[in-house]
């Protein structure tokens, strides 16, 4: 239990393009409610939420960044201690899955190394009508670059996000030699939130 305890404050951050849906996933998963016009992330903010595991809580400081190229050099702070990357695009957005591809992967590979767990989100899977990155594109790009990958939508299913994370969690553990058991329940803190940035419309 000692070991766990000092695991239990978990660095998880987003990071993408603007418009891929992060602070909407983050809202979601935190029990908050979808906003179909959500506000523009203009540097950092995190809400924590927290999952219960053989009886030893772990905070996830989820981590919502700016996507905007202007703003970039400041997510690069946000991104220093990180324990969990998450990458997201929209699957209806080419251009938020290359910028993934050609930014974002590389940044955060030449500031963090090896060291934290990797996931990538194909977000907004309830527009698959209009989807220009194929579910198979995604998952081959996760695999090459030892990533773990889910198409999730935060407008119809949270669960999808929640279930991610919780993955992603006993990834991290396991790296700590630590054995979780699966399906635990999960509580949730709707009432830790910590802004550090200011918010704009976002059309």
């Amino acid at each position: 239990m000692e070991e766990k305890e000092k695991l239990n404050d978990i660095k998880v951050i987003l990071v993408g393009e603007p418009g891929t849906g992060k602070t909407c996933l983050i809202n979601v998963a935190t029990g908050r409610d979808f906003i179909e016009n959500s506000e523009s992330t203009i540097i950092s903010t995190y809400i924590t939420k927290t999952i219960v595991k053989d009886n030893c809580e772990y905070f996830l400081n989820l981590w919502d960044t700016a996507g905007q190229e202007k703003y970039r050099s400041m997510t690069k702070i946000f991104t220093k201690n990180s324990n969990i990357v998450i990458f997201v695009y929209a699957i209806n957005n080419k251009q938020t899955f290359d910028e993934m591809k050609s930014y974002w992967v590389k940044t955060i590979k030449e500031s963090l190394g090896d060291e934290p767990i990797l996931g990538i989100v194909g977000n907004k899977n309830d527009l698959y009508i209009k989807e220009e990155i194929k579910e198979e594109e995604g998952r081959n790009f996760a695999n090459e670059i030892g990533a773990k990958f889910k198409l999730v939508t935060a407008k119809e299913d949270p669960n999808g996000f929640i279930s991610f994370l919780e993955e992603l969690l006993d990834e991290f553990l396991s790296k700590k030699g630590i054995d979780v058991q699966k399906n635990d329940n999960i509580n949730i803190s709707k009432d830790t939130e910590k802004q550090i940035s200011k918010k704009k419309k976002c059309c």
